[in-house]
Protein backbone atom coordinates (compact mmCIF):
# COMPACT_ATOMS: atom_id res chain seq x y z
CA UNK A 1 0.00 0.00 0.00
CA UNK A 2 1.42 3.79 -0.72
CA UNK A 3 1.56 6.59 1.23
CA UNK A 4 -0.73 8.94 0.19
CA UNK A 5 -0.49 13.20 0.74
CA UNK A 6 -3.38 15.41 0.10
CA UNK A 7 -1.43 19.19 -1.24
CA UNK A 8 -3.29 22.16 -2.05
CA UNK A 9 -3.63 25.51 -2.57
CA UNK A 10 -7.08 26.90 -1.50
CA UNK A 11 -8.03 30.99 -2.42
CA UNK A 12 -11.33 30.66 -0.24
CA UNK A 13 -11.98 27.68 1.51
CA UNK A 14 -13.15 26.10 -1.21
CA UNK A 15 -10.57 23.30 -2.02
CA UNK A 16 -9.71 23.32 1.27
CA UNK A 17 -12.57 21.82 2.39
CA UNK A 18 -12.38 19.46 -0.91
CA UNK A 19 -8.79 18.25 0.38
CA UNK A 20 -9.79 17.71 4.20
CA UNK A 21 -12.48 15.78 2.83
CA UNK A 22 -10.30 13.58 0.51
CA UNK A 23 -7.69 13.16 2.81
CA UNK A 24 -9.63 11.46 5.46
CA UNK A 25 -11.45 9.24 2.76
CA UNK A 26 -8.16 8.61 1.54
CA UNK A 27 -6.16 8.22 4.71
CA UNK A 28 -3.84 10.61 3.48
CA UNK A 29 -1.63 12.94 5.04
CA UNK A 30 -2.53 16.68 4.43
CA UNK A 31 -0.52 19.56 3.41
CA UNK A 32 -1.34 23.02 2.83
CA UNK A 33 0.20 25.00 -0.23
CA UNK A 34 0.30 28.80 1.37
CA UNK A 35 1.80 31.96 -0.52
CA UNK A 36 4.03 33.80 0.98
CA UNK A 37 1.69 36.55 0.77
CA UNK A 38 -1.66 35.65 0.87
CA UNK A 39 -4.46 36.88 -1.76
CA UNK A 40 -6.78 39.21 -0.98
CA UNK A 41 -10.06 39.56 -2.49
CA UNK A 42 -8.50 42.58 -5.23
CA UNK A 43 -6.14 39.72 -6.25
CA UNK A 44 -8.92 37.24 -6.48
CA UNK A 45 -10.67 39.39 -9.16
CA UNK A 46 -10.59 37.82 -12.68
CA UNK A 47 -12.54 40.75 -14.05
CA UNK A 48 -9.43 43.00 -13.19
CA UNK A 49 -6.61 42.97 -15.64
CA UNK A 50 -4.18 44.48 -13.15
CA UNK A 51 -4.90 42.15 -10.06
CA UNK A 52 -2.86 39.83 -9.07
CA UNK A 53 -4.09 37.14 -9.88
CA UNK A 54 -4.48 37.86 -13.65
CA UNK A 55 -1.17 39.04 -13.59
CA UNK A 56 0.20 36.36 -12.18
CA UNK A 57 -1.82 33.91 -14.75
CA UNK A 58 -0.88 35.60 -17.73
CA UNK A 59 3.24 35.37 -17.14
CA UNK A 60 4.05 31.75 -17.68
CA UNK A 61 7.24 32.37 -15.66
CA UNK A 62 5.17 33.55 -12.64
CA UNK A 63 6.14 31.70 -9.32
CA UNK A 64 4.41 33.38 -6.39
CA UNK A 65 7.02 32.15 -3.78
CA UNK A 66 5.18 29.83 -1.21
CA UNK A 67 5.32 30.42 2.61
CA UNK A 68 7.34 27.45 3.43
CA UNK A 69 8.64 24.07 1.55
CA UNK A 70 8.09 21.81 4.40
CA UNK A 71 5.95 18.75 2.57
CA UNK A 72 6.98 15.48 3.30
CA UNK A 73 7.12 14.55 -0.54
CA UNK A 74 10.23 12.08 -0.29
CA UNK A 75 8.17 10.26 2.60
CA UNK A 76 4.85 10.01 0.44
CA UNK A 77 4.19 7.37 -3.67
CA UNK A 78 1.06 9.58 -4.35
CA UNK A 79 0.28 13.19 -4.11
CA UNK A 80 -3.23 14.48 -4.91
CA UNK A 81 -2.75 17.86 -5.94
CA UNK A 82 -5.45 20.26 -4.94
CA UNK A 83 -6.40 23.45 -6.26
CA UNK A 84 -8.84 25.68 -7.59
CA UNK A 85 -9.07 26.28 -11.63
CA UNK A 86 -7.77 29.63 -12.57
CA UNK A 87 -7.97 30.38 -16.52
CA UNK A 88 -8.75 26.45 -17.16
CA UNK A 89 -5.72 25.20 -15.56
CA UNK A 90 -3.58 25.02 -11.92
CA UNK A 91 -2.89 28.71 -10.38
CA UNK A 92 0.62 29.49 -10.99
CA UNK A 93 1.61 28.90 -7.02
CA UNK A 94 1.05 24.90 -8.20
CA UNK A 95 3.89 25.22 -10.53
CA UNK A 96 6.30 26.95 -7.90
CA UNK A 97 5.25 23.94 -5.35
CA UNK A 98 6.48 20.98 -8.38
CA UNK A 99 9.46 22.71 -8.56
CA UNK A 100 10.66 22.74 -5.31
CA UNK A 101 10.31 19.39 -4.68
CA UNK A 102 12.32 16.24 -6.34
CA UNK A 103 9.02 14.06 -7.83
CA UNK A 104 11.34 11.48 -9.48
CA UNK A 105 9.41 8.34 -8.95
CA UNK A 106 6.35 9.48 -7.94
CA UNK A 107 2.86 9.61 -8.98
CA UNK A 108 1.03 13.06 -9.02
CA UNK A 109 -3.20 12.99 -9.21
CA UNK A 110 -4.14 16.52 -9.45
CA UNK A 111 -7.86 17.38 -8.39
CA UNK A 112 -9.80 20.91 -7.86
CA UNK A 113 -12.76 22.67 -7.36
CA UNK A 114 -14.38 24.99 -10.16
CA UNK A 115 -16.80 27.74 -10.64
CA UNK A 116 -18.18 26.70 -14.04
CA UNK A 117 -14.82 24.89 -15.87
CA UNK A 118 -13.35 21.82 -16.40
CA UNK A 119 -9.67 20.92 -15.96
CA UNK A 120 -9.00 21.24 -19.41
CA UNK A 121 -5.29 19.97 -20.54
CA UNK A 122 -4.37 20.44 -16.75
CA UNK A 123 -2.61 17.01 -16.31
CA UNK A 124 -0.88 18.07 -19.23
CA UNK A 125 0.67 20.62 -18.27
CA UNK A 126 1.70 19.38 -14.74
CA UNK A 127 3.50 16.51 -16.42
CA UNK A 128 5.62 19.11 -18.30
CA UNK A 129 7.04 20.80 -15.24
CA UNK A 130 7.44 17.26 -13.12
CA UNK A 131 9.25 15.21 -16.16
CA UNK A 132 10.07 12.53 -14.04
CA UNK A 133 6.13 11.53 -12.15
CA UNK A 134 3.47 10.16 -13.48
CA UNK A 135 0.81 12.91 -13.77
CA UNK A 136 -2.90 11.16 -14.10
CA UNK A 137 -5.65 12.42 -15.06
CA UNK A 138 -7.55 14.39 -12.28
CA UNK A 139 -11.02 14.81 -10.79
CA UNK A 140 -13.06 17.89 -9.90
CA UNK A 141 -14.39 18.12 -6.09
CA UNK A 142 -17.24 20.22 -6.42
CA UNK A 143 -20.09 20.73 -4.27
CA UNK A 144 -20.62 17.49 -1.53
CA UNK A 145 -18.68 14.62 -2.52
CA UNK A 146 -19.31 11.18 -1.77
CA UNK A 147 -16.25 10.02 1.05
CA UNK A 148 -16.95 6.35 -0.27
CA UNK A 149 -17.18 7.61 -3.51
CA UNK A 150 -13.25 9.08 -3.03
CA UNK A 151 -12.10 6.50 -1.41
CA UNK A 152 -12.97 4.14 -4.51
CA UNK A 153 -11.18 6.86 -6.56
CA UNK A 154 -7.88 7.40 -4.04
CA UNK A 155 -7.70 3.83 -3.80
CA UNK A 156 -7.50 3.72 -7.59
CA UNK A 157 -4.02 5.41 -7.38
Amino acid sequence: MSRKLVAYFSAGGVTARAAKTLAEAAGADLYEIRPAVPYTGADLDWTNQKSRSSVEMNDPSSRPPMADSSADIAGHDVIFVGFPVWWYTAPTIIRTFLEAYDFGGKVIVPFATSGGSGLGKTAKTLQEVVPTAEVKEGKLLNGRVDAAELKRWADSF
